[in-house]
């Protein structure tokens, strides 16, 4: 599936394929929830960073989060202009790229479940959703994003 996103301000537009566009994953980490400023969580999703195509690059920076008092690998593209938050790319893992649910224009297909994470890591003042369809996960979950969207039947070829 195509996903097309952009920025709030319209300086930088995107494109990018994916085989697991369903939104199905909010995490809660201090990382996502501070950069995304989400409801007290990021959505990511899942691409091939190879497909990639950006217009606007001159008005995107990106971040390293500090974790553990060092610098991460991952990069947090954003808008310089606007501070729209877009994707995340790793360079540990160079084929993926992760965008942010909320940057994406094109309509998303509505997940059969909700995964949280890093529940640990959750604000007091957040309320998560219980009961069916929603699985909850303090750290990480057990399946990775490719892998949930295989186990459903999901997984686009």
């Amino acid at each position: 599936m195509k996903l097309s996103g952009s920025c709030q301000c319209g300086a930088v537009a995107f494109e990018m394929e994916s085989r697991t566009p369903y939104p199905y994953m909010r995490c809660y980490c201090s990382i996502c929830r501070k950069v995304a400023g989400s409801a007290g969580y990021a959505i990511n999703l899942l691409a091939a960073a190879d497909s990639l195509k950006v217009e606007g690059e001159a008005s995107k920076a990106f971040y390293h989060a500090v974790i553990a008092g060092k610098p991460s690998a991952a990069e947090r593209h954003f808008c310089a202009t606007c501070g729209s938050h877009l994707w995340l790319w790793d360079p540990r893992w160079p084929d993926l790229i992760h965008p942010h649910a909320g940057a994406i224009d094109s309509p998303l297909p509505t997940p059969p479940e909700t995964v949280h994470i890093m529940l640990e890591f959750k604000p007091g003042w957040v309320e998560v959703p219980e009961g069916p369809g929603h699985v909850h996960f303090q750290r990480y979950p057990d399946l990775s994003i490719e892998d949930w969207h295989k186990s459903r039947g999901l997984f686009e070829t």
